[in-house]
């Protein structure tokens, strides 16, 4: 009898001993999983950096700046702004264009030391596109290309840029009237890409699209419905009738972030950008929702090739 109660003892001890094991692992993995979940990841799954050069108008210039910010907070080791060649409401042929001893542009392909080259192009086809294209291949065949699809000054279709683009702006438009926006900029966009990964891409994917105007289109249909806290008026994303504020340069940095690496900015801090306008509504929780946006709206557009275009080693 006595013995029989010695053994219940020590199965019930080690019952014990097992299940805080479990508790405290359980506890920990909790614990851990939660700073995951919070903390921006700085552990070897971050690609590797690369260099990029700007070629952009005022609809584009403002984001290397935070974009480096946030390669940072993620971990990205060698990220490297090779350049910014900044002109006002600008086509891609026009920095083509640009004269040899101020074309920044056209050096640094020349070097070979640039990974990837980042275009805002306002109309479609635009010559300059594929001019780049070929002399970046030529001094550095593993280069990727980037063009964002920028939205139109005025509202107006990028195609007709900019025809009447100020005659008449109205930037509190219906969800119908969003959904139809811009369409014939973003449709001869992608005709532009996929015939230059045709001819090019040797069978890769060689330049990809930012969905900036979709991006914008999306936030611009939240707010309509009453659907974003920190915004009321679709025109609080714009400082003018073409300029982006600094929610609007946030989601579109955001952007080029998850093009750019192919990886989620979700979990990154507030960039300066948004910090710096000092509004209370622009809060963490508004941050975090730019983030997400950005991210669905990337990795739901096929021509962003997020997730199919790899990083160079």
């Amino acid at each position: 009898m006595m013995k029989s109660r010695r053994v219940a003892l020590v199965i019930a001890a080690a019952v014990i001993i097992v299940s805080t094991a479990a508790v405290n692992g359980t506890a920990e993995a909790q614990a851990e999983g939660g700073n995951r979940a919070t903390t921006p990841a700085k552990e070897s799954t971050a690609p590797k950096g690369v260099r990029v050069f700007y070629a952009s108008h005022s609809l584009m210039w403002y984001v290397p700046t935070p974009l480096g910010e946030m390669a940072e907070a993620a971990g990205i080791e060698g990220h490297a702004l090779v350049g910014l060649q900044p002109i006002g409401a600008s086509k891609t042929i026009q920095h083509w264009n640009l004269a040899d001893d101020k074309n920044d542009a056209k050096k640094a392909l020349k070097t070979g030391e640039v990974d990837v080259f980042v275009m805002s192009p306002i109309t479609f086809p635009d010559e300059g596109v594929e001019n780049f294209v070929k002399l970046g291949l030529e001094h550095n065949p593993d280069m990727r290309f980037i063009v964002q699809l920028s939205w139109g000054g005025g509202d107006i279709d990028n195609q007709d840029f900019p025809n009447g683009a100020f005659d008449n702006v109205d930037k509190e438009k219906t969800p119908e009237q969003l959904k139809t926006y811009n369409q014939r900029n973003i449709k001869a966009g992608e005709a532009q890409a996929d015939e230059i990964n045709k001819k090019y891409g040797n069978g890769r994917k060689i330049l990809a699209l930012v969905p900036s105007v979709q991006g914008m289109v999306a936030l611009r249909t939240k707010i309509a419905q009453n659907e974003w806290p920190g915004l009321t008026k679709q025109g609080e994303l714009f400082v003018d009738a073409v300029h982006p504020s600094a929610p609007m340069e946030a989601l579109n940095t955001y952007m080029h972030f998850a093009v750019l690496y192919g990886k989620s900015p979700v979990g990154l801090p507030m960039p300066s950008l948004l910090k710096n306008a000092k509004r209370e509504a622009w809060n963490e929780q508004f941050n975090r929702s730019l983030q997400e946006l950005a991210w669905e709206t990337v990795t739901t557009y096929p021509k962003s090739n997020t997730g199919r275009m790899k990083c160079v080693n």
